[in-house]
């Protein structure tokens, strides 16, 4: 079965969903967050405060072209994995790909507090998740297919993903046989 790769901003639940699923299907679960850790021998914050962003969207590419499986996982893809130019397209070439959305009140919720965030550190963390929502808006609709989270529980997120899942799964089957 093709992989199912979560994208979205942080806090949305890429983790939560996909931890979810991974257990119900008996797939393995991939966090690229945590394969660019493992890759750089340093944390996500360290990375970004020792050599920059740019430095560890390098090492995301490096973990999707190389490190994720062909097949059967479920991957929670990094808040901005899929931004840069080629990205979106290089995730999809490694299985369906659904957006998760939530609003920015939702996930200043689910984020606050957490010092793994680089990129909410400082004064305005509401206003910095307003500027890089609106900077990664159309490049996350690019990437897959979008499913909201507000108002819905694991339970209903995990229902509806999984037709999303199983309906684009046939629909690449019936690309194959065509």
């Amino acid at each position: 079965m093709p992989n199912l790769l979560l994208a979205g901003f942080m806090g949305t639940g890429k983790t939560t969903l996909g931890l979810q699923l991974a257990k119900r299907w008996r797939r393995k679960f991939l966090d690229t967050d945590e394969m660019v850790e493992k890759l750089a021998g340093a944390s996500v914050a360290d990375i970004f405060a020792q050599h920059g962003e740019a430095h560890f969207r390098n090492l995301e590419r490096q973990v999707v072209e190389s490190l994720l499986p062909e097949s059967g996982a479920v991957i929670a893809c990094g808040g901005g994995l899929v931004v840069p130019p080629g990205m979106a397209s290089l995730v999809r070439s490694k299985g369906v790909v659904i957006t998760l959305f939530a609003s920015v009140e939702t996930i200043l919720r689910r984020t606050s507090g957490n010092t793994r965030r680089p990129l909410l550190r400082g004064e305005d963390p509401e206003g910095k998740i307003r500027e890089l929502m609106k900077k990664r808006e159309q490049a996350y609709l690019k990437a897959g297919i979008a499913v909201f989270t507000d108002g819905r529980s694991l339970q209903q997120l995990t229902l509806i993903v999984e037709r999303v899942y199983e309906r684009e799964v046939r629909a690449l089957q019936k690309a194959k046989t065509k």
